[in-house]
């Protein structure tokens, strides 16, 4: 009889483990998993819109100034050596 007891125990060991081992996709309905992955879809976009705005943003930025740029800025941003063509 001792022998049999010891399996019990190990037993409801294991239907522990079992009932801990669920996910919280199991226990979520599907509509409302449904649901929670059309809002991170939502989210995705909105951000990746969001990035899109700020890059063509800096574009316009960029082009503005240099469109406002003297001929000295110019000059010095330029690359080449002048002292070469003396």
């Amino acid at each position: 009889m001792k022998k049999k007891q010891p399996r019990k125990q190990s037993q409801s060991k294991n239907q522990d483990k079992d009932s801990s081992s669920l996910k919280l996709g199991d226990m979520i309905n599907q509509d409302i998993m449904s649901q929670l992955r059309q809002k991170q879809k939502e989210l995705n976009e909105a951000e990746q819109q969001k990035r899109a705005a700020e890059e063509e943003k800096k574009r316009e930025e960029r082009k503005r100034r240099e469109k406002n740029k003297s001929f000295e800025e110019l000059l010095g941003e330029s690359n080449l050596n002048w002292k070469n063509y003396k």
